[in-house]
């Protein structure tokens, strides 16, 4: 039987970026505001208070997320952009010693250093900057730095996440909300662990357990310091 002369590939890192992004703030979002209901329905404080609480962590959590991811995002793309000038302008008074260096690069990956060299060469002659961002500075498309893309991500998936506990809450009676919260949010994440596995192509049994496993440690602690502050009230 002769083999396939091609195949497809199906890979999943030009996901990365977003996915990154999106994980992040869903998880944030279900745990950091069920943690909260969890906490105050365990001081045994009136449904009103519950979802008041609840809001204001969905509120407040999906613009902080927002904030902080975009001025992260930038932070890395002011440094990628400082280093492609820096680039431009090796290329533009060294371009011997820049082709030099490229070809090592090449040489370390396993070529032998004359076609290292004409690999260089040539790449250089079709996009010497592109050739250098590529494969000395390691910025590609897949993971160039996009702030805007980062921060609607994380602020729209913590809104859906921290959507979740509160819905929760707000249909169960004030007496189980810490129970219902819980129970709801625990398998939220791990439909979450799931779907981001499947969405990386990574296990899903390891995803579901790390991701259920810690959001359960986090409200378990919020609702010992409701009981605390409950009892202590």
């Amino acid at each position: 039987m002769n083999p396939p002369t091609s195949h497809a590939e199906h890979h999943m890192s030009h996901r990365t970026g977003w996915l990154r992004a999106a994980v992040l703030g869903a998880n944030d979002g279900i745990v950091s505001t069920a943690s909260l209901i969890v906490g105050v329905a365990a001081a045994a404080v009136d449904k009103g208070d519950i979802l008041l609480a609840g809001v204001a962590a969905l509120v407040a959590g999906a613009g902080s997320m927002a904030a902080g991811e975009y001025v992260s995002v930038s932070s890395q793309a002011d440094t990628e952009r400082a280093d492609i000038e820096t680039e431009k302008r090796a290329l533009r008074d060294y371009p011997k010693a820049e082709l030099r260096e490229l070809a090592d690069i090449y040489v370390e990956r396993g070529l032998e250093r004359d076609l290292a060299v004409k690999v260089a060469e040539q790449l250089m002659a079709h996009d010497a900057l592109e050739a250098h961002k590529r494969d000395e500075l390691g910025i590609t498309s897949i993971a160039e730095a996009r702030p805007l893309q980062a921060a609607g991500a994380s602020a729209l998936s913590f809104s859906i996440g921290a959507a979740l506990p509160v819905i929760a809450a707000a249909l169960s009676p004030a007496s189980s909300s810490a129970f219902v919260v819980s129970a709801a949010s625990l398998v939220a994440l791990a439909g979450l662990g799931a779907l981001s596995a499947t969405a990386g192509g990574a296990r899903k049994r390891k995803a579901v357990v790390r991701i259920v496993f810690w959001g359960a440690i986090a409200m378990a602690a919020t609702a010992g310091v409701g009981k605390l502050a409950g009892a202590a009230v």
